[in-house]
Formats: C-alpha cells, sequence, structure tokens
C-alpha cells in the first residue's frame, strides 16, 4: 500500500492523483463507474504496478526478502519504498513533505465521494499516522501491523520490518536505482494518455 509512491507519480492532475491513490481499492473492470481523469488514474495506478513487478530491480528488492513471506515480499518491497521516499524526499519533489501531505489530503477529502467507501475512515489515519510516520523503522512496523490485521487470513506481516533493517542499505541502492526510472515511465504513461489539467483550487 505504497500510497505516497503513487501520489507523488501522478504529475500535476489532481483527479489523476485520486485515481492513483485509491488504485489498490479499486477492483475489476473501470467503465463509467468513475470520472474519465479518475478512470486514467487507476489506469495508471495498475499500469505503475505492473512495471515495478516486472522491473529488475524491484524484483532483486523482492529477492533480498526471506522466502517465509513468501508472496507477501512484494507488499513489503511497496512499503519499504515508501520510506526510503520518505528519507530521500528532497530529492524527488520541490514540496516539502508537509505541504505535499497537506495539497493531497485537500484534493482527497474534495473527492471522497468517488473514493470506494471502505477507504473513508482510512483517509485520517493514511494523512495523520501513516503517512507522516513512513520515515522510520517504527512507522513501517505499524503499516506492516495494521495491513497483516486487514487482511482476513493468518499472513507473517506482523515484525516484517525486520527484513528492512537487515537488508537496508542494499533495499535502499535498489530503490534508488528503481526511482529515477519509474517516475520517467509514469510521465510517459501521463503523456501518452493524459490531457493535462490545472490543479483545482484548494
Amino acid at each position: 500500500m505504497n500510497f505516497l509512491f503513487h501520489m507523488l507519480l501522478s504529475g500535476g492532475d489532481d483527479q489523476l492523483m485520486v485515481g492513483n491513490f485509491m488504485g489498490d481499492f479499486v477492483k475489476g473492470t473501470l467503465q463509467e463507474r468513475f470520472s474519465p481523469t479518475i478512470r486514467q488514474g487507476v489506469a495508471l495506478h495498475r499500469r505503475i504496478d505492473s512495471y515495478a513487478e516486472r522491473h529488475s530491480l524491484f524484483r532483486q528488492s523482492r529477492q533480498r526478502i526471506s522466502q517465509d513471506y513468501g508472496l507477501y515480499r512484494g507488499v513489503m518491497v511497496d512499503i519499504f519504498y515508501d520510506y526510503y521516499l520518505v528519507n530521500d524526499w528532497d530529492e524527488w519533489c520541490d514540496e516539502t513533505l508537509e505541504d505535499f501531505l497537506t495539497r493531497t489530503r485537500a484534493v482527497v477529502e474534495n473527492n471522497m465521494s468517488s473514493l470506494p467507501t471502505e477507504m473513508h475512515r482510512l483517509v485520517p489515519i493514511i494523512f495523520e499516522e501513516l503517512l507522516p510516520s513512513y520515515g522510520t523503522v517504527e512507522g513501517i512496523a505499524t503499516a506492516l501491523s495494521r495491513l497483516s490485521r486487514r487482511i482476513k487470513r493468518p499472513n507473517p506481516l506482523s515484525g516484517g520490518e525486520k527484513e528492512l533493517l537487515l537488508h537496508h542499505d542494499a533495499l535502499l541502492n535498489d530503490f534508488r536505482v528503481f526511482t529515477p526510472e519509474v517516475f520517467r515511465f509514469a510521465s510517459e504513461v501521463i503523456s501518452s494518455t493524459h490531457t493535462p489539467v490545472n490543479r483545482s483550487t484548494i
């Protein structure tokens, strides 16, 4: 659930960002369920996820994590990359993290009617608790524990932050090479599929 990474990869369009933000909670075909730009944002989210899953560096990060975590290793890499993104924030964004979160939260809250119902109660948690804490190992531990409880079947995610500590520098190197490439990919997708509009006034 790497909300921060996906929001930052959305470019300058608010509606596109809303779709990208909620992408993990939207299943199946999009059809006419959302506005055209929000649909493009969800589609962008899916394309970014697909790109990451195929990318050699993301796969390398996933392989660094113990096989005991099985299919959850990809989820863990997603969250670990948000940790590195927070700690390298000034390298990737001209806004401060605080300003970015304030602005994007306002956009999301202005579009609550478009979000899946199950996300409504999560928005304050995401912006007040999760994302501000992602720059610490303790924050990542809390995120993994929350996610573990949300998943109905037994899973090994709680306590998974020890893998971040164990492979910290190697995962950081993967992240720093992967990130400019995924930024380029997202920019190309946006340029080829989306007509930019001005940000709404908040």
